[in-house]
């Protein structure tokens, strides 16, 4: 059984947490964070360090909108 490849996210999703897939030299990176745009083919996603992702939209194979990160266990 394989996994099916599909993008469910759209400029909507704008301010929402997702994950994605998208091709790159030798493979394939994953990305998940807030979409905090998508303008002219190009999306930029924030990740839980604060580091933005830039993201060309030819290159998604995978995207979803997913739930909020549980939080953190507090250290001692």
């Amino acid at each position: 059984m394989s996994a099916r490849l599909v993008i469910a996210i759209t400029s909507q999703d704008i301010g929402a947490r997702i994950t994605t897939r998208r091709r790159v030299p030798g493979g394939f990176r994953d990305a998940v964070g807030i979409l905090v745009s998508w303008e002219n083919g190009l999306l930029k996603v924030r990740k839980r360090d604060g580091t933005v992702v830039e993201i060309p939209e030819e290159t998604l194979v995978a995207a979803k909108v997913v739930p909020a990160a549980p939080p953190r266990p507090e250290r001692m």
